[in-house]
């Protein structure tokens, strides 16, 4: 289910990603968001939706909306006032390619195409709140990040709560609100642990250069081992909150914890 998943949502990414702006705005801006990736925020909106009996064809522009955003924070996470980092899914990052000036404009537009895309649909108010919150939040997350002062607990989860799950969390919460609104705290603490899941693998995965630059990230303060029974402990929590739905999206939910349990990039 999720390959399909993702090629609609590809083909609707390339369907909202036709705008007549200047030719080479247009250019990167594509060359980020039609650049690979897994999807996994706006597959998760999707996967919610359809678990809580919502229609697809509904939830897509969100999903897309909330992929612009993603994308968006990934060129501006790359620019050399920030990460510093020349390669994003195995090509140039943005502003290798195209400049750093002209990446601020391709993350400004898609951020503001996103917005764009979001309003255009008729209704479901608090399903775009909750995008745009989340967008807010990762935003926050990331001048928490940037700006490091404090080595603790608190403050390592407050960054990473905000900076990588808020967007889980949007996903999830913007699909209950477009299937079944009643189930919106639930998917949101489903969403949450999703993103925590995501970071502490992230973190496994990259703890050799983390600990040679001395970022806070899960593994350089707690340690590998314990990190890595943070990880079966989240996997164990969002399978508990799935655990009374069934049919196919919620399979594929399950089966999307397992994967990131154990992701190995």
């Amino acid at each position: 289910m999720m390959e399909a998943l993702r090629e609609r949502i590809e083909r609707a990414l390339e369907s909202f990603s036709t705008d007549d702006v200047a030719p080479l705005l247009r250019e990167s801006m594509r060359y980020s968001l039609l650049g690979g990736g897994k999807r996994i925020r706006p597959c998760l909106l999707l996967l919610v939706c359809s678990m809580l009996g919502g229609r697809e064809e509904v939830a897509l522009p969100f999903a897309c909306a909330l992929e612009m955003i993603h994308c968006y924070s990934l060129i501006h996470d790359d620019l050399p006032a920030m990460d510093d980092d020349a390669i994003r899914r195995g090509r140039p990052s943005n502003h290798v390619k195209f400049g750093e000036a002209n990446a601020i404009l391709a993350g400004d537009g898609l951020l503001t195409k996103a917005a764009l895309l979001l309003a255009e649909q008729n209704g479901f108010d608090d399903a775009k709140r909750a995008i745009l919150e989340g967008a807010y939040a990762m935003v926050s997350g990331q001048s928490d990040d940037l700006n490091l002062t404090e080595r603790s607990a608190e403050t390592l989860e407050r960054i990473h709560v905000r900076k990588t799950g808020a967007l889980f969390k949007a996903a999830c919460v913007a699909g209950a609100y477009l299937s079944d609104p009643m189930r919106a705290e639930e998917m949101g603490a489903f969403g949450d642990t999703l993103g925590l899941l995501f970071q502490m693998t992230d973190d496994l995965l990259d703890a050799a250069r983390d600990r040679e630059e001395g970022k806070l990230t899960y593994v350089t303060y707690y340690g590998e081992a314990e990190t890595a029974q943070f990880v079966q402990d989240a996997a164990s929590r969002a399978s508990a909150i799935l655990k009374p739905y069934h049919g196919e999206a919620a399979e594929t939910l399950r089966a999307l914890i397992a994967a990131l349990k154990s992701r190995t990039e």
